[in-house]
């Protein structure tokens, strides 16, 4: 039976709502107590290393986070985790060199490494639905829309400080953004634990967002809904999701829209489709009557001679408007169904009996042989 993977949260030892730079500090501290340098032989220690690394590389990228808050390792099955996150490490010394390259100066010779400027990261994009009538869809709207998403702190404005406070340089690196120390025939340069590479510290972290810069807040826009609009079309909001880490800018919205089903009329693409019943007498001899169109007008609808029950007749340029296409429109179509009285009179009765009749005695038309031998002879 597979040993059940321990919660990433609980091996890194921080709350679940714990800040990047919280995630950022435990891992650095466990890292380096489970290093297979410091414990060598142990096999132990090198699986925790391993499950450590695991958890950091989740809990440290903002979408596979957001997989695991969600459905755990689970998440690993649709393709967000370890085993399935995606984590674009290989073997042990693949790890190695990834995780440990600031610390170690990318090599194990004690080589010339730089300080490493926090990366840029574009913020997360968000989805939202709206739903909408067969009338709005025609003629399209705006509306306004109110969600949830992470932007800059409204009290500090994104500094990470309290009013009146600043920053100052980093007293553990004096502002290098590393720190380095010596262990055996080894000169070892790790990122900075105390200020995470940034070369300097809050002095007083900011209340509402505990010094991060960002917080959830409510974000209202107004949407442009364009006319012709179907189930499933997804509009794209630039600049509606998420701000971004280091300046890295916001991600954007997208706004699925399904259409409500109407009461009267189907759709079918563009076009419109209703059904109407019309009597005997009128589909023999034909008729004309009306109908209201998506837009409560009347419209005319000519039903040809000798029409049949499913026959339909197509009113042109009364549909939809055809997405993206200012001025075309699909059609209308009116799908004609042959009504058959119940009731009848005794009179009514009769005359259809002697209609029956008429046609009875009409002669049966010849067909081509009939009359070529009735010409021969």
């Amino acid at each position: 039976m597979a040993k059940q993977k321990e919660d990433y949260y609980r091996v890194l030892g921080v709350e679940r709502s714990a800040t990047q730079v919280e995630i950022k500090s435990a891992y650095r501290k466990l890292a380096m107590k489970y290093h297979p340098d410091r414990n060598p032989g142990n096999i132990e220690a090198e699986e925790q290393f391993k499950t450590v690394n695991e958890a950091f590389e989740v809990l440290s990228d903002d979408k596979k986070r957001q997989l695991y808050d969600a459905y755990g390792h689970e998440a690993a099955s649709m393709g967000g985790g370890p085993g399935g996150f995606s984590s674009g490490f290989g073997g042990f010394e693949d790890i190695f060199s990834s995780v440990f390259g600031d610390m170690f100066g990318g090599s194990f010779g004690g080589g010339a490494s730089r300080q490493r400027a926090p990366r840029a990261a574009r913020g997360n994009d968000i989805k939202q639905n709206i739903t909408l009538t067969l009338e709005e869809a025609y003629s399209g709207m705006e509306e306004s829309i109110s969600y949830n998403r992470i932007d800059t702190c409204s009290v500090c404005h994104g500094t990470g400080a309290q009013e009146g406070s600043g920053v100052k340089t980093c007293p553990t690196c004096k502002g290098s953004g590393v720190v380095q120390f010596s262990q055996g025939f080894f000169s070892m340069r790790q990122t900075c634990p105390d200020c995470n590479g940034q070369g300097t510290l809050i002095e007083k972290p900011c209340r509402s967002c505990r010094g991060v810069g960002r917080e959830k807040a409510k974000n209202t826009i107004t949407v442009k809904i364009p006319q012709g609009v179907r189930d499933g079309i997804v509009l794209r909001v630039p600049n509606g999701g998420d701000i971004g880490a280091n300046g890295g800018g916001y991600g954007d919205l997208y706004i699925e829209t399904k259409v409500k089903k109407h009461k009267i009329f189907q759709r079918d693409g563009d076009d419109l489709i209703i059904e109407r019943d019309i009597s005997y007498p009128s589909a023999v001899l034909g008729d004309v009557f009306k109908v209201e169109n998506i837009k409560k007008e009347e419209v005319k609808v000519v039903v040809p001679e000798g029409s049949e029950h499913g026959a339909v007749v197509s009113l042109e340029g009364e549909g939809m408007p055809v997405l993206g296409k200012a001025g075309r429109y699909g059609n209308l179509k009116v799908v004609l169904g042959i009504e058959i009285p119940k009731k009848l009179t005794p009179k009514q009765k009769e005359l259809i009996k002697n209609l029956g009749e008429s046609f009875a005695k009409e002669e049966p038309k010849k067909n081509i042989f009939e009359k070529f031998f009735s010409f021969l002879f």
